[in-house]
């Protein structure tokens, strides 16, 4: 048998295996040539190579066909066992099971998407897979390498910065509305840009939602008279509940919040540019199966629509 660099010995070809198994099956090269689908020429090479890497004839011609020596009868479960392992090994598929699986499911998402998102999410992880465990993480500046670590299965959001070895789906887009005391006492009947100019307003000062409102505001020349402002949504709606403060911030997160405590919801008189929600993750877990069991959760519950490109592309792509 030859040897490979490091002195061990070279390992056989799968085919030259299958060649075994069936030759010794049928006694016969033209039937082996048959099932392995090739001339007998071809088998005959084989068959040589083989008689050369296991230093023995395997097979010798007899009047009642090609009879194995006692080396290939000493060898013939072994080549079945390999042959199993190989084709077990080709038919491997990862086996999932929400229902039983004690994973921990780590997803990480902006403080809005805790209040729009994840109560909708947690309800359905729980009664699918009531033996996980789940966590809500924040997206922080080293969200790419907590994704590529498997520290992070996935990520929600408006995340610009993920590109090369990173995938995005597409899940809902949002553009933006603001949401004011219902008891306002100068916005009864709407709110204008003129209004929008001359009231207080609350600031969210963090996430990339935030840039991309700062940005078309500076576009359009509002410079909003922000009296007051905060790292996230928390506590957002008591405030503008209690004052006279307007917030302006993606729709689905106003709308929600003014569900639950009663504010009113205005068009944003300010064109600003909607975005997508996407979700992300890391191209290592691309074709893990408890990952994609999470992506397709959250396209089952929150997809409404896709975009060019948004079914599962790769930044880099």
């Amino acid at each position: 048998m030859s040897k490979s660099n490091a002195g061990a010995p070279a390992l056989l070809d799968a085919k030259l295996l299958r060649l075994f198994e069936v030759l010794y099956s049928t006694r016969s090269v033209t039937r082996a040539a048959e099932e392995l689908g090739q001339s007998q020429p071809t088998v005959s090479i084989w068959l040589g190579k083989l008689r050369h890497d296991l230093h023995d004839p395997l097979f010798v011609r007899t009047p009642t066909g090609m009879q194995p020596t006692p080396r290939a009868d000493a060898l013939i479960q072994t080549v079945r066992e390999a042959l199993e392992a190989l084709r077990r090994l080709s038919s491997w598929q990862p086996e999932f099971v929400p229902g039983t699986t004690r994973d921990r499911f780590r997803i990480a998402m902006t403080d809005a998407s805790h209040i729009t998102l994840l109560p909708q999410l947690l309800a359905h992880l729980r009664a699918a897979a009531p033996l996980a465990r789940f966590e809500a993480a924040k997206i922080e500046a080293d969200i790419g390498d907590l994704l590529q670590s498997g520290a992070v299965h996935m990520a929600i959001g408006l995340i610009p910065e993920l590109e090369s070895g990173f995938y995005q789906q597409a899940l809902f887009d949002q553009d933006w509305v603001c949401v004011a005391n219902a008891r306002h006492p100068r916005l009864g009947d709407g709110l204008t840009i003129e209004r929008y100019r001359a009231e207080a307003h609350i600031g969210i000062v963090s996430g990339t939602g935030h840039a991309l409102l700062e940005s078309a505001l500076d576009r359009h020349g509002v410079d909003r008279r922000v009296v007051m402002e905060l790292p996230g949504f928390l506590g957002m709606a008591a405030i503008v509940g209690t004052t006279d403060l307007i917030a302006t911030l993606p729709r689905q997160s106003g709308e929600m919040l003014a569900r639950i405590n009663g504010l009113t919801v205005f068009p944003c008189p300010v064109p600003i540019p909607s975005f997508t929600v996407k979700q992300h993750w890391h191209a290592r877990y691309h074709h893990d199966a408890a990952s994609r069991w999470l992506r397709g959760v959250c396209v089952d519950l929150f997809q409404t629509r896709t975009i060019p490109g948004g079914g599962g592309i790769r930044r880099d792509e």
